[in-house]
């Protein structure tokens, strides 16, 4: 009677470690892929760049530096390597494409143009999937840390050689809540 209890006991602790074992697993893919989201938007964002960009130096040829700020965020963001870098790379692009988008506005043909006004388009629709995408990276990041740090998971995270995943944040600088006046 003794052996059967232990045995059915044994089976059980067995069942539940498979279990915590196959929902961290899941939950760590589910986060990995969550990041896979946002690099495909971020690669979209970085295509439509250049056509973007061709479009604005027709009317502002003058604007050499915010060019070329776009063209080097461009190109970091296409050797940027996991998730950190990456999340670095694309701040720093969407502060280069601020200042891009701030010279159309000095240019009304340029805001006129079609082809100008279908890339804006194209272009926030991404930068929208691009922030739906990173809330559900960091949903998945949660949940995954969640399953790693508490019982029972976190007896067999550090076994698996399982480490906390980072969440993305937005940078101090991009915290400060703008400044808006209607006095002259």
């Amino acid at each position: 009677m003794a052996t059967i209890l232990l045995l059915v006991i044994l089976a059980i602790v067995a069942i539940a470690a498979v279990g915590v074992y196959n929902r961290i697993i899941s939950l760590e893919n589910r986060y990995e892929n969550a990041w896979s989201q946002i690099d495909v938007q971020l690669k979209r964002r970085v295509d439509l760049i250049p056509n973007l960009v061709e479009t604005v130096k027709g009317y502002a040829a003058h604007e050499k530096a915010v060019f070329e700020e776009v063209a080097h965020s461009r190109q970091a963001m296409m050797n940027a390597k996991g998730v950190n870098e990456s999340a670095e790379a694309a701040n720093v692009m969407t502060a280069a494409l601020g200042r891009l988008f701030a010279i159309a506005e000095n240019y009304p043909e340029l805001k006129a143009n079609e082809n100008f006004k279908m890339l804006q388009e194209e272009l926030s629709g991404v930068e929208n999937k691009i922030a739906y995408a990173r809330q559900f990276y960091n949903d998945a990041v949660l949940q995954y840390n969640n399953a790693i740090e508490t019982v029972p998971g976190v007896f067999f995270a550090g076994p698996m050689n399982k480490k906390q995943a980072v969440f993305l944040e937005i940078p101090e600088a991009e915290r400060a809540v703008p400044q808006v006046s209607f006095t002259s």
